[in-house]
């Protein structure tokens, strides 16, 4: 339990810095991420910074392509972050499965990743370790960046020569030889990252990491279509871009690859060449002949004005030749244009099958688990789907907010079909089980059997009841539970500490040992002195108990004996008989005398056995001598 909020539940994954559990937020009733950080690290102050700036990095992003951070804190000196949870895999886990994506699989994860970056630079925030392991699929298709543990404002971007702390497959150049970083440094992990995707191969290998980090350095990152000749040739001109070993000829921000690649993916050629620098090809060429296919520059040629500059005199030959380059391009031109009247009129055809019968007939349900009713409600009806809210109990989702649908996110149905759309009314609301003077073990048994949260024993009490038993379960406020408490929710115990130990006729030390053995704390300062006929001086009464309930932990005091109390004998001589006799029984005495009843009118007290003057405890017996006077 953290910070009386966050059961922490089982092992996601192991990082560098710190491991990952999956959790629940009791507050918000939803599954969470928490990042907790090695203990061994929790005394370096630069790690705790960089984990404490992890939070606060992606805490001010809130975009949908990067994992939210929802808190920050500290436990038993440790600190730790509270995340989003992502059911999924991470990019890394996709390419050990497939080695090498598709072009479509490719251009989804390259667009999500390159709109994270361009939150975080547009925030002023350089990510500085982007890599296939921080990249999260999950299972309902969002593509997030994580892990900003080495994130940093672009206002200090300098690293010290002590640590290049990212993962040396996509250090970029400058991060190798000056130790600096900035947005175009992520970049250049971008680009390695896509060339690995498109071909399946990093483009750096070696056996020491120093050979990998030199060929960062001194190499320039071969074109993907080089390895998998399949790779359009947008892709590699888009690698070839973002991998620049000079940062100046990257793109200034993620933005701006962000428009080319939409570009590339709309199908617009001509609007993803102009976002291009005119030197962005692989090997050295000129500015026409950078970003310009053949088809690209017979187009831009056919809409050129018609008063063009006069040219300089061709010899013959090199006209012919001229004339025979352009006949071939204009005819290859017209290939295509049949080629893709061909595919038009293909489409028309299938289409009506496509919508009708075939899988466009059917669309997916979308995600709206975490959205308000309304909102949840509208979804639906914008993807053309029939909602039919219910309620429903969930240990995810808070009270109130769309919790799930039925069918599920990503099934595919029916336009107009009707789904069921439940809103959550938290936690399902369970019998608490009787507790009251279980042991300990037993009562956690229960809890965890009832579907609760076993917390643990914030209490002991002395009740002279059985030490180690169940006196009293309580929520994580320490309120008594009712009859019924939320599923999952913690359970405390308060537990008897038996009785407090007899200490009456000990010495002060004996008694003090005994208290401190049962987990009480004597204070001096809480003692008193009492006078005892039974227990002798110097020797303890009892324990000082200043509290009305007494627990583990308590402070008492101790009442000493001052022995038994000591009157001193008053001197009745020449007092009438019963007088004395009344006299002594006042002060405490027991007053006797060998006088007869009928004759003590006429008696006159004479003295005192024990003598006046001298001192005798209350209670004892004292003779009284007399003298008839007739």
């Amino acid at each position: 339990m953290l910070d009386g909020r966050y059961v922490v539940r089982s092992k996601i994954a192991r990082g560098g810095m710190a491991m990952v559990y999956l959790g629940d937020d009791l507050r918000l009733g939803r599954n969470v991420a928490i990042k907790i950080m090695h203990a061994h690290l929790a005394d370096d102050e630069n790690f705790t910074r960089r984990f404490e700036q992890e939070a606060r990095s992606a805490a001010g992003l809130g975009h949908p392509n990067v994992v939210n951070v929802f808190d920050q804190g500290e436990a038993h000196g440790v600190p730790y972050l509270v995340m989003e949870y992502l059911p999924g895999i991470t990019l890394r886990d996709l390419l050990k499965q497939q080695r090498q994506l598709t072009t479509e699989q490719v251009a989804e994860i390259a667009e999500a990743v390159l709109a994270g970056l361009s939150a975080a630079h547009e925030s002023g925030i350089v990510h500085r370790d982007l890599k296939p392991e921080n990249v999260l699929l999950a299972d309902d298709g969002r593509i997030k960046i994580g892990d900003f543990g080495l994130a940093r404002a672009v206002s200090a971007n300098t690293t010290t020569g002590q640590a290049l702390l990212g993962t040396i497959a996509y250090l970029s150049p400058e991060l190798v030889t000056r130790g600096i970083a900035d947005a175009r440094s992520d970049l250049y992990a971008f680009g390695i990252m896509l060339f690995e995707m498109l071909t399946g191969r990093q483009p750096y290998t070696g056996e020491q990491p120093m050979q990998i980090a030199y060929q960062h350095a001194h190499s320039d990152v071969p074109a993907p279509s080089s390895i998998a000749p399949e790779v359009p040739e947008e892709f590699d001109r888009l690698v070839q871009w973002t991998t620049g070993r000079d940062a100046d000829a990257r793109p200034d921000s993620a933005r701006e690859a962000l428009d080319y690649l939409r570009a590339v993916r709309a199908g617009d050629s001509l609007a993803a060449t102009a976002v291009l620098p005119a030197t962005t090809s692989f090997g050295t060429v000129t500015p026409s002949t950078a970003v310009l296919s053949d088809i690209d520059r017979q187009q831009l040629a056919d809409q050129a004005p018609t008063t063009a500059a006069p040219r300089a005199a061709q010899p013959a030959s090199s006209a012919v030749s001229h004339a025979s380059d352009l006949s071939t391009k204009r005819a290859k031109r017209g290939r295509v244009i049949a080629a893709v009247v061909t595919l038009l009129v293909a489409l028309a055809a299938g289409g009506g099958w496509w919508f009708g019968q075939g899988p466009g007939s059917t669309i997916p349900v979308p995600e709206v688990a975490g959205l308000d009713l309304a909102t949840a409600e509208q979804t639906l009806k914008d993807a053309t789907l029939v909602a039919e809210p219910f309620e429903c109990s969930s240990l995810e989702v808070q009270a109130g907010l769309a919790a799930r649908t039925e069918p599920k996110a990503g099934t595919r149905v029916d336009r107009g079909s009707t789904v069921r759309l439940c809103q959550s009314t938290g936690p399902e609301l369970l019998a608490v089980p009787a507790l009251v003077g279980l042991s300990v073990e037993d009562a956690k048994r229960e809890i965890e059997t009832a579907r609760f949260t076993f917390g643990s024993v914030i209490e002991q009490q002395f009740d002279g009841g059985t030490k180690g038993t169940v006196i009293l379960a309580v929520d994580t406020n320490g309120e008594g539970l009712g009859e019924t408490y939320p599923e999952q929710a913690v359970i405390d115990l308060i537990v008897s500490a038996g009785s407090v130990p007899q200490v009456a006729g000990l010495s002060v030390e004996d008694a003090t040992k005994a208290l401190t053995d049962a987990g009480l704390t004597v204070d001096s300062s809480l003692n008193s002195e009492a006078h005892n006929d039974e227990i002798e001086q110097g020797k303890v009464i009892s324990a000082v108990l200043p509290e009305d309930t007494l627990r583990v932990g308590s402070t008492v005091g101790l009442s000493i004996s001052l022995g038994p109390e000591l009157v001193e004998i008053p001197d009745v001589k020449d007092m009438p008989l019963q007088e004395a006799m009344d006299l002594l029984a006042s002060l405490g005495f027991d007053a006797t005398t060998n006088v007869p009843d009928s004759l003590r009118t006429f008696a006159i007290a004479s003295g005192t056995n024990p003598k006046s003057g001298e001192k005798a405890k209350k209670g004892s017996t004292v003779q009284v001598k007399a003298k008839i006077d007739l």
